[in-house]
């Protein structure tokens, strides 16, 4: 259990005078909640801290964007926001079933922060961080030390797409992809546009729904230069994790021209019933994403208490179908290891 009181918060070191400012969303990510504590007083739950694990906040650290923890509703120890963050005692559960590399990122290695599992598409795992820490993240166990496309340059990563010509789509995953500084992206996508049979590039973040403050001036232009068709599949499991500044945030994607979808995770206490999927959709869809995939959750060591039974899961797909318009109906799918896509459920 923590018992300690929350840490103080250190300054951020004085910029050299000619420095630059950061730009506001490293600022921001800099200023995210760290201490289990800190988080709980800040919604008024400080009573709830008896379930908190300090095991699994060391093992799996706690980060959630400021930002985000205002879309918590006060007092709410059920919160769906809340329970995907906060580090609980069932974590450090061993329960059969859930081990280290529940999708097979090991045996799909093509290379250093390469994964291929698909016909036709390499995953570049760009970097370990991110600004929120997802309890049930199915990386959470990756060896991101070793195994991060972004080593020396790019150089490695770039090589192994360049040398397989089957390879028209390129993924850029983590972590999350733009807590790359914008240069580093671009550095990237420079070294990409020589290889002739790349046709489409995607990225993955959470970024947009968790600090929407990512997608600035400098990131909008680079999208907006890039060669190929761009899918921006965003990550957003909750219609509570939407407001203003994602609205805003998911415009300014769609003007690079962006197709903009959302994938989200069957979640218990989360989204695991029909009316919160299906405002999930709704909500999704104003904000002008499209709902894409709805995950059967990856069984991570530390993860089972997230877990919703495969009939449960159909069962509320079918009720989720019954109730809207068959474009607001996510996928339900599973990833298997060795399988040559996502299994549907």
């Amino acid at each position: 259990m923590i018992t300690a009181a929350p840490a103080p918060r250190q300054p951020a070191p004085a910029l050299p005078m000619d420095a630059a400012p950061a730009p506001r969303w490293q600022r921001l990510w800099r200023e995210a909640v760290r201490d289990p504590l800190e988080l709980l007083a800040m919604l008024g739950l400080d009573a709830q801290a008896a379930g908190i694990s300090g095991q699994a906040a060391a093992q799996f650290a706690l980060r959630v964007p400021r930002g985000f923890v205002a879309r918590m509703r006060r007092g709410d120890r059920h919160d769906p926001l809340l329970r995907q963050v906060l580090p609980l005692d069932e974590e450090m559960r061993s329960v059969p079933g859930f081990g280290l590399d529940a999708v097979g990122d090991g045996a799909a290695r093509k290379a250093t922060g390469v994964i291929q599992k698909y016909r036709g598409r390499a995953l570049l795992v760009a970097t370990g961080s991110c600004a929120v820490h997802c309890r049930y993240c199915f990386r959470r166990h990756f060896p991101y030390a070793e195994e991060t496309a972004a080593r020396d340059g790019w150089r490695e990563a770039v090589a192994a797409i360049a040398a397989d010509p089957d390879i028209d789509e390129v993924l850029l995953s983590g972590g999350d992809p733009l807590s790359l500084a914008t240069p580093k992206l671009a550095e990237l996508t420079d070294a990409l546009r020589a290889i002739p049979h790349i046709r489409r590039l995607r990225i993955h973040s959470r970024l947009p729904v968790v600090l929407p403050e990512r997608i600035d001036a400098e990131l909008l232009q680079w999208l907006r230069s890039l060669p190929w068709p761009l899918a921006f599949v965003i990550h957003a499991n909750h219609a509570n994790e939407f407001d203003a500044s994602v609205d805003a945030a998911m415009a300014a994607l769609r003007g690079t021209g962006a197709t903009l979808l959302n994938q989200a995770v069957l979640l218990r206490g989360v989204n695991d019933d029909v009316d919160a999927l299906a405002a999930l959709s709704e909500r999704s869809f104003a904000g002008g994403v499209l709902p894409y995939y709805l995950h059967q959750l990856d069984r991570v060591a530390g993860v089972a208490h997230f877990e919703v039974s495969d009939a449960r899961a159909r069962e509320l797909h079918r009720e989720l179908a019954a109730q809207l318009s068959g474009y607001l109906v996510p996928k339900l799918v599973r990833e298997v290891a060795g399988d040559s896509g996502k299994r549907p459920l």
